[in-house]
Formats: structure tokens, C-alpha cells, sequence
């Protein structure tokens, strides 16, 4: 029988409309189908998710369906760990499509360092047909981090593209199932890695395509809900830089204030959402800092 070598873990709840086409993509690596596996952790989808992977299973053996009542991604991701047959896990969401060659960029380097999580170059499409445009025309996807860099702090450990040896994500307990709400179950794992002495390592090659359009209005409570997983992370490690990198400082505090006391001056620039990038991401850190603020009260 094979060695399987690494495992991709996909948590998913009722995502089987992307979900069934990045399938394909995860199972197309250019690498022996019998060296690695695909772990879906699946929390109870109801939408036909089992279905259709079981009928996947009959022609892909190396395709695993790891269904239960997870209490959010980072119990599901958990429960992928716990179940790899692989030494090198590989995290990918159910609307990221992958490479032909991401699991092989992940691969070769951990192949040449010991003790490091890869992070991978996770490119933002709004849809297949964007992802197809980017995926043949390489330029016009811009750049996530500048191509010199090579290492990158916990602070860009995001899991829809990173890759840990499992000895090391057992070590640190992988991740806080208490992070059960939207944003930083990721960055936190990330920060306990970096402390235990695993180096983040940056791989432009390992290339996947985050396929969302998130609305204006479900992107400010997804915020919301990002600056009260801020306290959580912080009340965990009360470290300033978790502060200072996180945003929780006195500048961001009192900037929210005062479009608080002004929420004319807030309505204008959410009007201007739509055509401002300015405006957009100015109203969605005024939400994030409001769920910081909301968990501060909160014992």
C-alpha cells in the first residue's frame, strides 16, 4: 500500500455549490493520487454535500467524508487533523479553487526545512468566471505580499492556504475550538506556532483562488464579528503586539468614537461604499472596531 504523504482538509457547511467544483481541482494535483488524500469535514450540510461525495468516493479513493456536529471551522479543521493519514497537512476551504501544482509547491518546501507552515499565495476572484480569467492570465492577479519576501509573521497565517506538519499542529493543540464565531481561529493557531519555534515560510508558487463576492452589508457583521474574536485572541495571549497588530489601539478606538458621535458623517461615507474603496473599508473597520468595543464590555 502507498504512504500517503499529506492531507487536505476542507471544512465545509452547505458550500456544495462551490464545493463541487473545487473538488475536481483538489483531486487533479500533479502528484499520485495514492500519495495524498482530500478530507472533507463536513458539519451535517444539508444540502446535498453527502450525496454527492459519496458518488465522488466510488472514483476517488483517496477522497475521505468526515461528517459531524462541528461547533464551527476550527472544530472541523480539528477533527481533519486528528483523522490525516498524511504527515504534511494541507488546509483549503470549499470555495477556494486549487492548482494543478498546489500541493506539490507546498511539498517542496517542507521538503527542505524542518519545523516550518508554508503559506500560500491565495488569490481573490468573485466568481468561476473571474477564477478561469486569472487562472490563464497569471498577470493579472497582482500580488499578495511583495515577491522578495520569503518569511511572513502569525499575522498572515490564513488557513485557506497553509500547510503544517501534523506532529507540530498536535504539538501546539491545534486549533482553539472556543473561536467558535467568524475570524482569527487561524492567526491565533499561527501565533502559538511562531511562539512554539515554527517558522512561517511564504511560497508564491502555491497558487489557489478564493472564489467570494461578499455584499457590502454581510462583509460589516463579518467584521463585527472579527473585532469581538480580536478580545478573545487578546484576552488569551495579552501580548501588545496581538494589541497593535490586531488593531485594538488607542487611535482605532477613539477614530471610532467619533464617527460614533457623528453618524452623519458615518451614513455618508456607507452611502459611498459601493464606489469608494475608501469609503468601504473605512465603514468595515468602524464595525470591527465595534465588536471589539461590544466584547470589551463583556466579561
Amino acid at each position: 500500500m502507498a504512504k500517503i504523504h499529506a492531507s487536505i482538509v476542507v471544512p465545509t457547511y452547505n458550500r456544495l455549490d462551490t464545493l463541487q467544483n473545487v473538488l475536481p481541482t483538489l483531486l487533479a494535483q500533479n502528484v499520485a493520487p495514492e500519495s495524498f488524500e482530500v478530507l472533507i469535514c463536513d458539519s451535517n450540510s444539508s444540502d446535498g454535500t453527502a450525496e454527492h461525495l459519496a458518488a465522488m468516493m466510488r472514483e476517488h479513493p483517496n477522497l475521505r467524508h468526515l461528517p459531524d456536529a462541528y461547533s464551527g471551522r476550527a472544530a472541523a479543521r480539528n477533527a481533519g487533523v486528528s483523522a490525516a493519514q498524511g504527515e504534511i497537512v494541507l488546509f483549503n476551504d470549499a470555495d477556494i479553487f486549487a492548482s494543478p501544482d498546489l500541493l506539490s509547491a507546498h511539498l517542496n518546501r517542507h521538503a527542505s526545512a524542518e519545523r516550518v507552515a508554508v503559506v500560500g499565495w491565495e488569490v481573490q476572484v468573485r466568481d468561476i468566471d473571474d477564477y478561469k480569467l486569472k487562472r490563464d492570465h497569471p498577470e493579472l492577479r497582482g500580488h499578495l505580499h511583495p515577491p522578495s519576501r520569503t518569511t511572513l509573521s502569525w499575522l498572515y497565517f490564513l488557513t485557506g492556504n497553509a500547510s503544517v506538519r501534523r506532529e507540530d499542529l498536535l504539538a501546539v493543540g491545534s486549533f482553539d475550538e472556543s473561536f467558535t464565531g467568524y475570524g482569527h481561529e487561524d492567526l491565533e493557531l499561527g501565533y502559538r506556532l511562531e511562539k512554539s519555534g515554527v517558522r512561517i515560510l511564504y511560497e508564491p508558487r502555491a497558487v489557489n483562488y478564493h472564489c467570494q463576492d461578499v455584499p457590502h452589508d454581510d462583509q460589516k457583521e463579518k467584521m463585527r464579528l472579527a473585532g469581538r474574536s480580536t478580545v478573545r485572541f487578546y484576552r488569551k495571549h495579552p501580548d501588545m503586539a496581538v494589541k497593535l497588530q490586531l488593531g485594538m489601539t488607542p487611535v482605532s478606538l477613539g477614530a471610532h468614537s467619533l464617527l460614533t458621535a457623528f453618524p452623519g458623517m458615518l451614513r455618508w461615507f456607507d452611502a459611498r461604499s459601493q464606489k469608494s474603496r475608501f469609503a468601504r473599508n473605512l465603514v468595515q473597520q468602524y464595525h470591527y472596531v465595534s465588536g471589539i468595543k461590544e466584547a470589551l464590555t463583556q466579561a
